[in-house]
């Protein structure tokens, strides 16, 4: 377990100062993580199809889910103009995408998790599937399924199925992040359960293919027995903004105040 994390996940990165969020867990301040779920097609370097900051606060046992809309129009640090911040992996990786969040909502993060979209179907199925309280009532053609509203058991396929929808749900984006926060919700209460304990090399090995993240081993057995009881509250928000077409392609604007709310949530 320890060789998978350090030798296949642990990939460090120049944006973050890895000494300074290390002494942040030891005293036990709140963490911010950020989540990006990849999308990588062949022959594309990629785009960040999901982008969420996770605010860990241990001393409120708190935990935050924060999505950013990918179609934020935002400056792309390192690039010198605005653009949907999505773009920000396709040009610079991770590394950019950490300092273009950055930048927008005036904050410092600590830890970054890649996930590539398609193991998500793995990671699911890996830890046995998962719980979600769906609010929306539609049927997938593609999957065959009826994802009715209420408490639904999931697969990783039918979560994939889950998460990917769009056309049917009038909320568009805000819906579509909603249900990626649930899945990861989902993820946790399942990957904290005892149950999934005889799991864990599965688990581990469909993690080793499909994420990258600049916390190694030490690191994440410190976060998980030291911030472990943050996943009692947890609290999602999506930042809002206004839709607007400029030059004929859609972007999210997002005003200075909503900003500023959601930079207060998080410090």
């Amino acid at each position: 377990m320890n060789k998978t994390v350090n030798q296949q996940m642990h990939k460090p990165l120049p944006s973050i100062d890895h000494h300074i969020s290390k002494e942040k867990m030891e005293e036990k301040e709140p963490l911010n993580i950020l989540l990006l779920g990849v999308d990588k097609r062949p022959g594309d370097k990629g785009r960040s199809d999901s982008i969420i900051v996770m605010n860990l606060d241990p001393a409120n046992n708190k935990m935050q889910l924060i999505s950013i809309p990918r179609d934020t129009r935002t400056e792309i640090v390192g690039k010198g103009f605005t653009d949907k911040i999505n773009h920000a992996y396709a040009y610079g990786g991770p590394d950019m995408s950490i300092e273009t969040v950055e930048n927008l909502l005036d904050i410092e993060l600590d830890y970054y998790v890649q996930m590539n979209m398609e193991g998500l179907i793995d990671l699911v199925d890996a830890v046995g599937g998962i719980t979600v309280n769906n609010e929306l009532d539609w049927y997938d053609s593609s999957r065959n399924f009826h994802y009715a509203k209420g408490e639904l058991n999931l697969d990783g396929r039918l979560t994939m199925g889950f998460v990917r929808m769009r056309y049917q749900d009038s909320r568009g984006d805000f819906g579509r992040t909603e249900r990626q926060r649930k899945v990861i919700k989902g993820l946790i209460k399942k990957g904290a359960s005892i149950g999934t304990v005889h799991k864990i090399d599965d688990i581990m090995d469909v993690l080793g293919k499909n994420m990258t993240t600049n916390m190694d081993f030490a690191i994440m057995r410190d976060l998980l027995l030291h911030y472990k009881d943050v996943r009692k509250n947890v609290v999602s928000y999506m930042l809002k903004g206004s839709g607007t077409r400029i030059d004929g392609t859609y972007y999210l604007i997002v005003p200075d105040e909503e900003i500023q709310k959601v930079n207060g949530m998080i410090e």
